[in-house]
Formats: C-alpha cells, structure tokens, sequence
C-alpha cells in the first residue's frame, strides 16, 4: 500500500508544484508578457478555475478508464499545457496553456486522492489520505521555492515553467514504472458527482474549504508583492521564504492525519482555522521584518495545510459510500478557492494595498470557522435523528389467541 501511496504523492508532487510556483515568478511573467500584475494574476486563476471547473466532468468521463491509463493521459496533457505556457510570448495564448495544465490535473487529482482513500483501512484512511496530500505541500517546500530561485537565478521566468514540466514528465514515468493496478470505480455519471451539494453537510463542509483557502490564496497569490519588505525584493529571499512556507505545510499536512485519528476532525478544523486567521490579521505588521514574516510564515503553512485531511475525512466519514465523488468535489472547491483568490487579491491590493492583503483574507478566513461549526451542528443533528430512530421501540405483534 505505501508504495502506491509514494507515487501517487509524487504525482501530487508535479501538479502542486505548478500550482503554487507561478506566484513566486508572477511579477517577471507580468513585465515579459506586458500586462499589469493583477492581471498576470490570471495565470493562477485559469489553472484553477479550469481544474475546479472540469474536476467533476473529467471524472465522470474518466470512470472507465484503468487507473494507470487515466494517471499518463492526465499527466501528458498536463505536460503539453505547461510547455505551451513556457514558450509562448502572448498573454492570452499562456492563458490557455494554462487552462490545458489545469484540465491535466482536472485528471489527476480527484482520481489519486479517491484511490488513496480506496487503498487503505478505514482506521487508516485519514493517514493515506494525508501521506498522497503530502505530495501537494512537498511541492511547496521543495517545488515551489527551486523554481521561483530558478526563475530568478536565470533572470528568466519560462525557465520555471520548464522545469514544471519535467517534473511532469518524471511523474508519468514514476506512474508508468511502479504504480501497481487500482481496480477501477463504478461507472456514476455527472449528475450523481454533483448530487452530494444538495446535502446540507456536505454542502456546509465544501464553503468552509472555499472561504478558508480564498482567504490564504489572496495573499499567495501576490506574495512577491505583500513580503517585499522582508525579501527586500529579492527572488532568492523569497525562494527561501517558501521553503520554509513548505517544510510548514509538509509537517502540517503529515502531522494532521495521525491527528485526526487520535481526536477527530473537529478540533483540528477549528484550531487550524482559528489559528491562520490571527497570523494573517497580523500579516501588515509582521511581514515587515523577515525574522516575524519568518513566523508568520511557518504558522501560515502549518496551520493552513493541516486543514485540507480533516476536511477530506469529515467529508469521507458523513457519506462513506460517497467517498469517490466528495474527493473529486473537495479538491474542486480548493481550486475554486484558488482561482478565486487573485480577483479577490487584486481588488484588495486596489483598495488597501498588497502589504494590507492579509486582513482582507483573514476576514474569508474567519467565516470558514463559523461555516465550519455549522456543519458540524448539521451532521450533528443528522446523526442524533439517527439514533433516536434507531432507539424507537419495536411494534408489538399481535398474538394469536
């Protein structure tokens, strides 16, 4: 089972990398394609919103598909998107070679994180899903930083997006090679996906996640700009600082899964959740100086990663038979969050400023904890209707005299 895991963490690996590498570069991407920062901010929204948007579509058109079939399909297209991106000198035409990466990881992502959960015991289910998650927040200790100090070592930001895809390539190899056979879900059709929304919790669970990470990504997604202060503007300052962004996110991810066995979904929501709104309500004053952005920054990641096993299991556990089709709509509603986030972000650099953009997404981040409890009270009160229906006494049968 754990190598499995591995490999499909490294998949994880390649596509977390390109999601989270673009902000780092934004800047250069900005000057060398001619257009204004918010809206070189596009680049991160057309990944997302493409992802999030065709997640549910791919899987249902995907479900017959052999697993290793559907792994090297997604990650060639998601290969070619990023190879368009990184040579081509118009705006509108890397807006589309990021969409086609996200449509690759729209492949990708729910199908590893549903086979993750499949693989494994229910008692260690919140553990698999943390060790393939790990994949995603290795790239921003790892991915991440290498090709933001890549960009700015060779003064050239379609290096970057070389090196994305390369990794992209050694990811289908690594699948080619060692991913074992995955034995492939039931047929269920888009409909059936996207039915889970009308259920209260499910629905109540899928706005946290939305609120929290629109929140975290509207400064991510401008984050050369909010901590220029501590870098001084330097790209290999700022590679550093999203290293240790990662090596947060790395052991926040990881240390939730044995977390969530040990105490349950709930409290580690809740201070998680609690915890990166203070950090980020600070943020004007803290990413100041890099020794407190330094902190501000290992909080940021650990806290902010912590939540998205939690949540994946609060999900999995309140419809367990759904567990395929909440996947895919979780990780969607991430990037919905993600794609969200740089309109959000603009608007607020507009208004307030890039150094005052941490307020504005504590604010998102603060909602999610009221949206967070609500759904824990919903499935609360599901599961007591439950109960008292199973405790109600059986009717008397009439016995013949």
């Amino acid at each position: 089972m754990y190598r499995s895991l591995a490999v499909l963490a490294a998949g994880m690996f390649a596509i977390g990398t390109d999601s989270f590498v673009i902000a780092g570069i934004l800047p250069d991407a900005a000057d060398s394609l001619g257009v204004p920062l918010g809206t070189a901010g596009w680049l991160l929204t057309a990944y997302a919103f493409t992802y999030a948007v065709l997640g549910p579509v791919m899987a249902a058109f995907t479900t017959r598909w052999p697993r290793r079939t559907l792994f090297l399909t997604g990650f060639t297209v998601f290969t070619a998107g990023n190879l368009v991106t990184a040579f081509v000198p118009v705006f509108g035409v890397a807006l589309a070679g990021r969409a086609l990466a996200g449509l690759g990881g729209a492949m990708i992502t729910p199908a590893a994180v549903a086979a993750a959960a499949a693989l494994a015991p229910a008692e260690r289910r919140g553990r698999a899903i943390a060790v393939v998650m790990t994949g995603l927040s290795a790239a921003t200790a790892l991915g991440s930083p290498v090709g933001t100090a890549l960009g700015s070592l060779t003064g050239n930001w379609r290096a970057t997006m070389v090196f994305v895809s390369a990794l992209g390539v050694l990811a289908a190899l690594g699948t080619a090679l060692f991913l074992p056979t995955i034995p492939t879900p039931p047929a269920v059709p888009l409909r059936a996906r996207v039915a889970p929304l009308a259920d209260r919790r499910i629905g109540l669970t899928l706005l946290t996640t939305l609120l929290v990470y629109t929140g975290l990504y509207t400064v991510y997604s401008f984050i050369g700009e909010s901590l220029d202060r501590a870098t001084g503007g330097s790209g290999t300052t700022l590679a550093a600082l999203l290293f240790v962004w990662g090596l947060a996110a790395t052991a926040g991810t990881l240390g939730s899964g044995s977390l969530i066995d040990r105490f349950g979904s709930r409290r580690i929501i809740n201070t998680a959740i609690t915890v990166v709104a203070v950090d980020f309500a600070l943020l004007p004053w803290t990413s100041a100086h890099l020794p407190s952005a330094v902190v501000a920054i290992l909080v940021w990641g650990a806290c902010g990663w912590a939540l998205l096993a939690p949540q994946t299991h609060r999900l999995i556990t309140t419809a367990p038979a759904a567990a395929p089709l909440l996947t895919g709509l979780a990780s969607a509603t991430v990037y919905i969050g993600v794609s969200a986030a740089p309109l959000v972000g603009q608007a607020g650099m507009t208004w307030f400023g890039a150094h005052r953009l941490g307020p504005v997404g504590a604010v998102l981040i603060a909602a999610g904890l009221l949206t967070a409890e609500a759904a824990h009270a919903t499935i609360g009160r599901h599961g007591r209707r439950g109960t008292a229906a199973g405790r109600q006494p059986a009717p008397r049968r009439k016995v013949a005299r």
